[in-house]
């Protein structure tokens, strides 16, 4: 995985970055160092200002305050043509009139023919397009188009890749195989990519870190695996998948860095909070379904807490079973798992639920 470090300087350093329409900050005090080769999503829901910070990056847009650095060049106030950085864009904006190997070839204008025709062909290989270079874009299918778009926008070997929610218009299987083609290709080529995206999936998929935006901020930026099992918020946490959401009290500290939480049905355990929190504050316990684990009503044991539950709906989805159980106050807790057999805790069976207290993260309420 890509990092940045001491020893390395960053490939792109933004510096309180900030971007206001009409008095409305799009894009607020952001600050971001990107690691050479590193693939890097900004992630959120429509309208946090991750699109506007990526035309930011790109010189479509001029920032009102902040400075954006590409290693050791000052972009602020370039224009898009004059920085080594090249974006693609959500509607692949393919010249329709044109073939395959005319679109990738437009931005080489200024090679010599020998030169651009090579180019071309090493760019139609690798994204595995060779036998359609005579074809116009309309006679393509989806993820063929996604790829024509990408070797254009690679055809002048940019430092800096941009890509703007690029698999949207593709369905759900394609999505993913051009995930893993794209990935592999940015493998293959070193170039380091900033890829906008609302799926939190395709973020875990594709990149090595993931910022998440909300209302023009980056609150939190990590791998994949530490955002999702140590989220910072309950924002963070429910951008990230399906996450079960536990009101209790804080309660006193334990050894390990654990904290007691007192919840209507009992008390649990889970990891001491990141947030300045005050035993006896109102808080949540935050809890991944398939980290939710069920057996006989009994107490727990060890490093697991044992809460009483009725559940209420079993569904069998193929690979697991998803279960809604109803705690003693009457709020509902997600629970996934493999299938087991047919009679194992349908609905209406009183169960303990038990998760390790790593497995769970306090947030404030």
């Amino acid at each position: 995985m890509a990092a940045t470090t001491e020893a390395s300087a960053p490939l792109l350093r933004l510096a309180g970055v900030t971007k206001r329409f009409g008095g409305a900050a799009a894009v607020d005090a952001v600050d971001l160092a990107l690691a050479e080769n590193e693939v890097f999503c900004l992630l959120g829901p429509s309208g946090c200002g991750k699109s506007t910070l990526l035309r930011l990056i790109a010189g479509f847009e001029q920032p009102d305050a902040g400075t954006i650095r590409l290693g050791t060049q000052d972009l602020t106030g370039l224009p898009a043509h004059r920085r080594p950085i090249n974006m693609m864009f959500q509607s692949y904006a393919l010249f329709p009139h044109m073939s395959v190997s005319r679109n990738v070839a437009y931005g080489l204008a200024d090679r010599p023919r020998a030169e651009r025709a090579a180019r071309v062909a090493d760019l139609l290989r690798m994204v595995r397009l060779e036998d359609f270079a005579d074809r116009r874009p309309d006679t393509l299918s989806g993820g063929q188009r996604q790829r024509v778009a990408l070797a254009r926008a690679l055809a002048r070997e940019p430092r800096l890749l941009l890509l703007d929610e690029p698999l949207t218009a593709l369905d759900r299987a394609l999505r993913e195989e051009t995930q893993s083609e794209l990935r592999a290709l940015q493998r293959r080529l070193r170039t380091s990519f900033i890829v906008v995206t609302h799926d939190p999936e395709e973020a875990m998929r594709l990149a090595d870190r993931v910022g998440v935006m909300a209302q023009g901020r980056i609150v939190q930026v990590g791998a994949t695996a530490e955002l999702y099992d140590r989220p910072a918020s309950r924002y963070v946490a429910g951008l990230l998948g399906d996450v079960n959401l536990i009101p209790g009290r804080l309660g006193p500290g334990e050894p390990g860095g654990l904290r007691a939480v007192e919840i209507a049905s009992g008390s649990l355990r889970a990891r001491s909070p990141a947030a300045d929190l005050s035993e006896g504050d109102a808080v949540v316990v935050a809890v991944r379904p398939e980290r939710v684990a069920l057996g006989p009503d009994q107490a727990g044991e060890g490093a697991t807490v044992g809460i009483p539950a009725t559940v209420a709906e079993r569904v069998f989805l193929g690979d697991r079973i998803a279960r809604t159980l109803h705690l003693g106050d009457g709020s509902a807790v997600r629970a996934s798992g493999p299938p087991e057999g047919a009679d194992a805790f349908p609905a209406g069976a009183r169960v303990r639920l038990r998760f390790a207290a790593e497995a769970a993260t306090i947030l404030p309420a």
